[in-house]
This record gives C-alpha cells, sequence and structure tokens, in this order.
C-alpha cells in the first residue's frame, strides 16, 4: 500500500508542479519566484519563495488568494498551501 501512496502523491506533486509552472511567470513579472518544494500525502502543498517575493507585503495575500486557489479549484487531492524557507 505504501507504492500506492508513493506514485499516488508523486501523481499529484507532478500535477501541482504543472499548475505552479502556470503561476511562476506572474510572480517572476514582479521580480520574484516561487519552487514547489513537496506535496504530502495529505494533499499539503509546501512552496518556497524567491527573489522579490521575500519580505515582500503581499507574500500572504498571493499564497492564499493566488496560488492556493488556483490549486485547490484545478486539483482536488490538494486541501492547503504552506510557504517554507
Amino acid at each position: 500500500m505504501a507504492s500506492n501512496d508513493s506514485s499516488s502523491t508523486s501523481a499529484i506533486f507532478k500535477e501541482v508542479y504543472e499548475v505552479v509552472e502556470l503561476i511562476r511567470p506572474s510572480i517572476q513579472a514582479d521580480g520574484g519566484d516561487l519552487e514547489l518544494v513537496s506535496v504530502n500525502t495529505k494533499g499539503v502543498v509546501s512552496i518556497r519563495f524567491l527573489g522579490a517575493c521575500i519580505g515582500c507585503p503581499s507574500l500572504d495575500m498571493t499564497l492564499q488568494s493566488t496560488i492556493e486557489t488556483t490549486l485547490k479549484n484545478r486539483i482536488d487531492a490538494v486541501t492547503s498551501v504552506e510557504a517554507v524557507e
């Protein structure tokens, strides 16, 4: 059963990665960037912000209203998104 969890998680990771790649250009346009770090078995996505995103006052709003909303709308398995360092 662990292999099913692992393959399921990697399939979700691939889906999340593809959506993150669609979001990245708008983040990069403002001088920032983001990196997909991981997706766990509970559907929690970990994102690392880079560049101008670090210390940006709009970071929490971007994380919740743009990234998390987009991922949840496109991928049923995503439950939440968190920023990591």
